[in-house]
């Protein structure tokens, strides 16, 4: 067989189905997983040598066999050689798939079953239809013990799986986008180049109404404890976002400042707590706690015990401010 097919139709057959199989069985980002992955170039590069390598051996292997051999040795493997090439039929599988017989042999087929002159013939089922048969009675025994005996995953199983994956990747997206950030999904910016950008924002921006130092001029003080609409982070960026409380002149931003401009901005705001400025403002809003902050992480300051009592538990603060 081997000598009826030349070595450079195996070797492309062979690699092409390598090829193939890795673009089958690799996952890519829509692309071609062969330039996707360089070392896959090298992989196939290195299988694609084996062949040839391969095949080069072999007939060295089989030339070194052949000058070994007496005259007559030569004589007998030649002969045979030349038979098996005249007997090939590149046909005889389809012969064999369709099981198909010669009209010279009809008569032979025929049984007695002939009416209003249809002949019935005693054909044999071609095997392809017998293969495809017996695929098909254990694909169906496979198919009920899957899903009806184990229970297996069906096709609405597949899709929220595949659903709950898509959304999982669509929030992790969203939360690492700079340009998806919003209030649920903002994060504290502490890295420099971050607040020293938020810094220059805030000083074009906000300055005019809070002051340079946050201290507060016609827009509250930024760096007491007291917060309007709430503090921490998504607080903060959502108030530069969507802006203040109706009449008192605050406007949204977010169709001036990107996402990650507006988080900069509230990152910047949030390094100037504790910073005490010269002439700040009075106090304006409640005192505000992060419920998710640790006890060691709350500073709290009480003006007047006789009038509020803050209670502090060991664990992550739950607040409750009671007036009494």
């Amino acid at each position: 067989m081997r000598h009826l097919i030349p070595a450079w139709l195996r070797v492309t057959v062979i690699f092409l189905a390598i090829v193939w199989l890795a673009e089958y069985f690799i996952e890519t980002e829509g692309g071609w997983a062969i330039v996707e992955y360089p070392l896959l170039q090298l992989a196939l590069l290195v299988a694609l040598l084996f062949l040839i390598s391969a095949e080069v051996i072999l007939s060295a292997i089989e030339n070194t066999l052949f000058k070994t051999l007496n005259a007559e040795a030569k004589e007998r493997y030649m002969r045979a050689r030349e038979e098996r090439i005249k007997k090939y039929d590149p046909g005889a599988w389809m012969k064999r798939m369709f099981g198909s017989r010669p009209a010279k042999e009809e008569q032979a087929l025929e049984l007695d079953h002939n009416y209003d002159g249809i002949k019935e013939l005693d054909n044999k089922l071609p095997t392809w239809w017998l293969y495809s048969f017996y695929a098909s009675i254990i694909f169906g025994a496979g198919y009920m013990v899957y899903y009806h005996v184990l229970d297996g995953v069906d096709q609405q199983g597949e899709y929220e799986m595949e659903m709950a994956e898509a959304r999982a990747q669509i929030e992790e997206y969203k939360r690492t986008a700079t340009d998806l950030i919003d209030a649920n999904t903002v994060q504290l910016l502490t890295g420099e180049q971050d607040v020293d950008a938020g810094k220059s924002l805030y000083a074009a921006n906000c300055a005019a109404c809070h002051k340079v130092d946050g201290g507060g001029g016609i827009g509250p003080n930024l760096t007491d404890d007291y917060w309007i609409l709430g503090g921490g982070i998504k607080n903060i960026f959502n108030t530069i976002s969507e802006g203040g409380r109706s009449g008192k002149g605050m406007i949204g931003w977010k169709t001036d400042l990107s996402p990650l401009e507006m988080a900069q901005v509230a990152s910047y705001i949030i390094s100037l707590h504790g910073a005490n400025p010269v002439d700040a403002k009075e106090p304006e809003g409640e005192i505000w706690l992060d419920e998710d902050a640790m006890v060691d992480d709350v500073n709290v300051r009480v003006i007047d015990s006789t009038e509020m009592e803050i209670i502090i538990e060991d664990d992550p603060v739950d607040m409750d401010l009671s007036t009494h």
